[in-house]
């Protein structure tokens, strides 16, 4: 069963691939299948790449995926007896060279060199991941997209978590980092049926409840100021929680109902404070329906770092950042192969023999670098519904020895003689 659902899941992915789809294929199956290459044309070189060189280029190039369909076709992976859990966050692909090419911004790069500032040129991505399991690393994307220069990173996500929404049957829970606790982020999904598990800044300034009406001039739409930096601005919390984890000792949770930003008046959230040895301060936010219990609710958001894993695989392992493309229209085309990719080793994930190098460890619950690592064994059992190339070049023209028909292939067609056209010299009556 787990073997035909895969098979299943590839022949649809191929349907919905578009033009050159027999190229795309082979080369995605030619990225599970080579963990290490030096340029993007390398990948031609692979066992399981039929074409040329030149085909690779040429496929991103005419290529036209229905991505409505794609990503209908990975939401329906998603069990339909749970809750889902996903995550959003937005990265960077680097190219500050490449001068020509269009539409490239600022986008975040982590500088080790001190002094120098975190930002690069490229295009940046937003990502929005399933959650499948509460331990391990995996993080499968529905949606990696690019945010273009006239739009924010909340917007794309809004986009991306409403399109995905209309596909579930399930009220989702949606975490997000601390770059989207804002009024604009909270203003764009409120008519989303998801719930919201937000991260906030410490700077972050929120407001109560108003007092009650005192039916002298206009109401007031805020009350009381709740600065997060500002202890003394907080009053006695709603509930108190305490619980020892086996990770990071003693952790202390405090929670404050109907608090609300101040463009943002509409929307009233529950905020908790997350303490523990190795954290001062984690500020989290649930918007939405009712809320997990206190003990559930920061394991949910710890949940959404396996996205930074998926991050860095789809970058080292996938190769996501390795082709200089011309136009962003072909590096759009590529990024939307890495969540189909994804979605081929977590369905492998059970049917991967772990075949790991002499210096590595072996594993129960496989990783996504150690279902690739083995991948290869499995195409062989799973085939590829792409076809086989037709052979192209010179015609070889007519065989020698071959006789031509007498008859044509095409009855000839005579034209009959034109008239000649009268004039009045030919009409006596005139």
């Amino acid at each position: 069963m787990i073997i035909e659902k895969l098979q299943e899941f590839r022949q649809q992915v191929y349907r919905f691939l578009g033009n050159g789809r027999d190229a795309i294929f082979d080369l995605m199956d030619a990225v599970l299948t080579s963990p290490s290459v030096k340029s993007f044309a390398e990948l031609s070189l692979s066992a399981v790449y039929r074409r040329k060189w030149s085909s690779l280029y040429e496929s991103l190039k005419d290529s036209r995926p229905r991505r409505g369909r794609l990503r209908g076709l990975c939401v329906e992976q998603i069990p339909k007896d749970i809750r889902p859990l996903l995550a959003g966050d937005h990265t960077g692909w680097e190219r500050p060279h490449d001068q020509t090419l269009k539409d490239r911004s600022f986008v975040h790069q982590p500088n080790l060199v001190e002094g120098n500032k975190p930002i690069m040129l490229g295009h940046d991505y937003s990502t929005l991941a399933w959650i499948p399991e509460m331990t391990g690393s995996w993080a499968i994307p529905l949606c990696h997209e690019r945010i273009s220069s006239f739009e924010t990173a909340a917007q794309r996500a809004t986009f991306q978590l409403r399109q995905v929404c209309r596909d579930l049957t399930v009220r989702p829970i949606a975490t997000y980092d601390s770059e989207y606790g804002s009024a604009a982020f909270m203003n764009l999904t409120e008519d989303i049926p998801a719930d919201l598990l937000l991260r906030l800044r410490p700077n972050r300034c929120l407001y109560k409840v108003p007092a009650p009406y005192s039916g002298c001039g206009r109401p007031r739409k805020h009350g009381d100021k709740f600065q997060l930096a500002k202890s003394d601005s907080w009053g006695e919390p709603s509930a108190t929680f305490s619980l020892e984890d086996e990770t990071v000792g003693q952790v202390q949770i405090q929670q404050w109902s109907d608090l609300h930003f101040k463009k943002a008046s509409q929307r009233h959230f529950q905020v908790m404070r997350v303490t523990h040895p190795h954290c001062s301060g984690l500020w989290l936010a649930w918007v939405g329906e009712q809320m997990p219990s206190l003990e559930q609710i920061w394991r949910l958001y710890l949940r959404r770092f396996a996205i930074d894993h998926w991050y860095r695989f789809a970058k080292q392992r996938l190769h996501w950042t390795l082709p200089q493309l011309l136009t962003p229209q072909q590096a759009l085309r590529w990024s939307d192969l890495m969540p189909l990719l994804s979605w081929q080793l977590w369905l492998a994930r059970k049917l991967v023999i772990d075949n790991p190098l002499p210096w590595q460890k072996p594993q129960t619950n496989l990783t996504f670098g150690r279902v690739a690592q083995g991948f290869a064994t499995l195409l062989v059992r799973i085939g590829s519904p792409a076809c086989s190339p037709k052979p192209r070049g010179k015609s070889l023209g007519w065989q020698s020895g071959r006789k031509r028909s007498p008859f044509p292939r095409f009855p000839i067609i005579k034209k009959r003689p034109s008239r000649p056209k009268k004039t009045n010299k030919d009409n006596p009556n005139s």
